[in-house]
């Protein structure tokens, strides 16, 4: 069985007991947040009605918090517990006296119930009410979820009535012909599971009263450029001018037909109205943390909202953020979109790293869900993780660039040796990092110690010397090769197909100069191939697609094949999970 960070016997630690919980109202109180200002969501949880609270505060766009982001390596399958390194960062700085808060991204149901599990994190590091954070929480997911798939229903809707009615019959129902080109739909419905038999499916069969037929699909609600609205809105009327903005689909002339022309977009902002009022929970040791927007910086953002640090940077002298999967998508994203929308920028970026992932990238066998870890992952072996830690170079060279000091943070594994662990802490020091042994899974915020006072180390020595890898100015073209070359360690960058044609008329259209570059890529490897461990060399960045997520205000390339809908596995968690029927509640989540 694959053995879980830390804990003596390797197992899942459950979440807090609602008697070891405060209420919602008193975790709010502890930071600022007046009554009047929070939305309860039962006793534990709450929404923050942020404009009230960033107008008592002067409006939230300038740091008043040290901002610290954290990351990770390359992960293995499982994660290397960038959440549970958040939640006990943030229970150990409080334990240093340091008034914290952290934002975090709201599990997906997708992993929650296939292989990876719930990302709230785990053990004594947790955001609790645990369960009820992933399953429904708030509703955010499902809202996003919703307001999506209305705009297909409209888009499909409409088509079927352009076909089956005349111009007059369209005009005497105040419609005009959008004459959509059923070839050329920019979008997929989507759903909050990994459901790999949706990828691609055909829909408008049975008769002209029954849509027109076409290929179609599914993505993770996640993926939906709704989410990466919610990670970067300012407020209720930038959130309702993106949603207007969105493409649906194109026009049998090439042009392009949004949620405005569709007439939808009003109602998909109804569906939105309160997703964009941060969530807040809390840690099993009673710290608040903001629960917003969602996870997959391969197929999105992937990053918590600027909303939610907006808040955190002005109710906290310490703010801690989490960026999605290993720091060439998650932390390159938060660096070079997130900081320059929010315009709040880190003094410290926290690497989270495992001793097992470092022996992956160093050669050992694969780390497949539903299989038990090889003897190499068990037992000291040295040549392993000081092979890997190539891997962590190039992820401490990322954040370096930045001009930002990172923290590795050697997330514990009972497998764990002193020496394994040493050679990890002596390589990333002479990598020009700060390096801590944490051990929050197993003892909370008092594991977290030694995390907490290098972390704040790293922040006394800010010297602000933060700068952007391109700027606004920089072309289209020249930004993806500095992604391609500095970030992700590639020799260079290949067009594949009509890549190349498109990357021209994107750079000849003036209304994207100002629009953010958001990469897909696999979140496995450095590489645009999953399959490549360790700090790639000799390789190009293949490029096969852009998308355009003009709501968003990014452009979207597509690195090789990248799936916006997730498989489940055969080992799902879904299996595990049920009700109580004795006490209620949902058991079985880890």
């Amino acid at each position: 069985m694959m053995l879980e960070a830390s804990g003596k016997n390797g197992g899942q630690i459950g979440g807090a007991a609602p008697g070891s919980m405060e209420p919602i109202e008193v975790i709010g109180g502890r930071l600022g947040i007046n009554s009047d200002e929070m939305v309860p969501f039962g006793r534990y949880v709450g929404k923050v009605d942020y404009e009230r609270v960033l107008g008592r505060l002067g409006g939230g766009k300038k740091n008043r918090a040290k901002i610290i982001d954290v990351t990770g390596i390359t992960p293995t399958r499982f994660g290397e517990g960038k959440t549970t390194a958040v939640i006990g960062l943030l229970d150990g700085l409080w334990r240093l006296g340091k008034r914290t808060t952290a934002a975090i991204r709201q599990p997906s149901s997708g992993p929650t119930f296939n292989i990876k599990g719930s990302g709230v994190g785990g053990g004594l590091a947790q955001c609790v009410p645990s369960s009820e954070l992933s399953v429904r929480f708030t509703g955010d997911i499902d809202c996003i979820t919703n307001a999506h798939n209305l705009a297909m229903v409209a888009l499909t809707a409409r088509m079927q009535h352009e076909r089956n009615y005349d111009d007059d019959v369209l005009a005497g129902r105040g419609l005009k012909r959008l004459n959509i080109d059923s070839g050329r739909v920019q979008m997929k419905w989507v759903m909050d599971f990994c459901a790999q038999a949706l990828r691609k499916i055909t829909i408008g069969n049975g008769g002209k009263m029954s849509g027109v037929p076409m290929e179609s699909g599914f993505a993770i609600s996640a993926s939906s450029e709704l989410m990466s609205i919610l990670a970067v809105t300012s407020d209720l009327r930038d959130i309702r001018n993106r949603i207007g903005k969105i493409v649906v689909a194109c026009d049998k002339n090439g042009g392009e037909v949004t949620t405005s022309d569709l007439e939808v977009d009003g109602a998909m902002s109804a569906w939105m109205l309160d997703t964009i009022k941060p969530n807040l929970a809390q840690t099993m040791e009673n710290r608040p943390v903001f629960v917003h927007a969602g996870p997959f910086a391969n197929i999105g953002i992937g990053q918590s909202s600027v909303i939610a640090d907006r808040l955190g940077a002005q109710l906290g002298d310490y703010h801690i953020t989490e960026s999605g999967f290993g720091s060439d998508i998650g932390y390159e994203k938060f660096w070079n979109l997130k900081c320059r929308i929010s315009g709040l920028r880190p003094a410290a970026v926290v690497i989270v790293a495992t001793i097992r992932a470092l022996k992956m990238h160093g050669g050992g066998p694969a780390v497949r869900p539903g299989r038990n870890l090889s003897r190499e992952y068990l037992e000291e072996n040295i040549g392993l993780v000081e092979k890997g830690c190539e891997n962590l170079a190039a992820h401490i060279d990322i954040v370096k660039k930045s001009g930002v000091t990172p923290v590795v943070c050697i997330n514990a594994f009972e497998t764990d040796t002193k020496r394994e662990v040493e050679t990890v802490r002596k390589f990333a020091e002479a990598h020009g990092a700060l390096a801590a042994y944490s051990e929050h899974w197993a003892k909370g915020g008092g594991g977290a110690q030694e995390l907490a006072e290098a972390v704040v180390a790293a922040c006394e020595e800010d010297d602000s010397k933060f700068a952007f890898l391109y700027g606004v100015k920089v072309p289209l073209g020249e930004r993806i090769r500095r992604i391609a070359t500095e970030i992700y360690g590639a020799d260079g960058v290949e067009y594949v197909g009509r890549a190349g044609e498109k990357l021209q008329e994107l750079e000849a259209e003036s209304d994207l100069k100002g629009y953010g570059t958001c990469v897909l890529k696999t979140h496995l490897s450095l590489s645009h191939d999953a399959g490549i461990k360790g700090r790639p060399r000799d390789w190009r960045l293949p490029v096969t697609d852009f998308l355009i997520y003009r709501g968003a205000r990014l452009v979207v390339p597509v690195a090789s094949n990248v799936e916006l809908m997730p498989g489940t596995g055969s080992d799902p968690a879904f299996r595990r999970i049920d009700i109580d029927v004795d006490k209620g509640g949902i058991i079985g989540i880890s």
